[in-house]
């Protein structure tokens, strides 16, 4: 594929003159410069580039355009123990695997198409009361989680999780999303009926507060319209075998239950937060349930995931 760059000047003089015309072949550029330019692109650009010649395909994929779709502080949190060929190489390892920082604590990742930072804060980094009193909550490993340990929850009448996070560690002129992610177990309960209070802010002020239910049956009962059937000794739908009615769910509420993750794991959206690269101090994210008084357990809290909104 050829391409090429016109030019148009204008003839002077005596009324004579006219338009000229001519080209440049972008490939006769040199390769650095032709990198410099493709830099200012984005890597679903770069992959595209590629495809126009030997000479582009070079370029894109040279480490002077891969190390600019980076996190300027990369280098500070890839281990000692992991190398790579080349910063695409590394760039598309950080989109496919997270790796874990801060001593475990924390796992960073990129996602693909922006390379915006994805960070998930461990249970272990989470302030969760009654967190170290085995009655209400247990320390255990399992599997699934790419931490060394999660948190069970036994029994609790007050429930209360909060994270918090540099804001500096955030990709600039980023929208964030914030997600508790967690696990129900067989048998978990006191979720279904009382909602909890969920935020994002700026640690020390006030953020926007609102209701989610961690109960993922609940979500799907109401996306799907069923509900148990009555147990009444008058009621007519037991005899007839029949479910009664659920009233719909109001608009924008499908956001208020669970959703299954890729991974497996269930996540609950807390918030969003727009980092615009000048804000100090550290964001705080919350779930809160400590109104009903009732008690309740049954989950497995892995942690608070921030990722960029899609």
């Amino acid at each position: 594929m050829k391409s090429e760059v016109s030019e148009m000047g204008s003839g002077v003089g005596g009324g004579g003159g006219g338009n000229k015309y001519g080209s440049v072949n972008l490939t006769d550029l040199p390769q650095d410069c032709i990198a410099t330019v493709i830099s200012f692109t984005s890597p679903q650009d770069a992959c595209r580039l590629s495809l126009v010649s030997a000479t582009f395909k070079s370029a894109s994929e040279s480490d002077a355009v891969w190390e600019s779709f980076l996190p300027s502080d990369h280098q500070a949190s890839i281990p000692s123990s992991l190398s790579f060929s080349s910063k695409k190489e590394l760039y598309l390892s950080l989109c496919e695997n997270h790796i874990l920082i801060d001593g475990g604590r924390k796992s960073l990742q990129l996602e693909r198409v922006s390379g915006k930072k994805v960070y998930m804060l461990s249970a272990r980094d989470l302030f969760i009361v009654w967190g170290d009193t085995p009655t209400y909550w247990r320390w255990i490993s399992i599997p699934e989680s790419r931490f060394e340990e999660v948190a069970e929850l036994i029994n609790v009448c007050w429930l209360e999780i909060r994270g918090k996070i540099a804001i500096s560690m955030l990709s600039p002129m980023t929208r964030y999303k914030a997600c508790l992610v967690f696990k129900a177990i067989a048998g978990a309960y006191g979720f279904d009926f009382q909602p909890a209070e969920v935020s994002v802010s700026i640690a020390g002020a006030e953020g926007c507060k609102r209701t989610v239910y961690l109960d993922a049956a609940r979500g799907l009962r109401q996306r799907y319209q069923i509900a148990p059937r009555r147990i009444g000794l008058f009621s007519r739908s037991r005899f007839l075998g029949l479910q009664a009615p659920v009233p719909p769910a109001p608009a924008g509420a499908d956001d208020q239950y669970p959703k299954t993750r890729g991974d497996g794991w269930l996540e609950i959206e807390l918030g969003e937060f727009f980092n615009d690269g000048s804000i100090d101090g550290e964001l705080e994210m919350s779930v809160m349930e400590v109104d009903g008084g009732h008690w309740k357990g049954g989950l497995i809290v892995q942690g608070m995931e921030i990722r960029p909104c899609l």
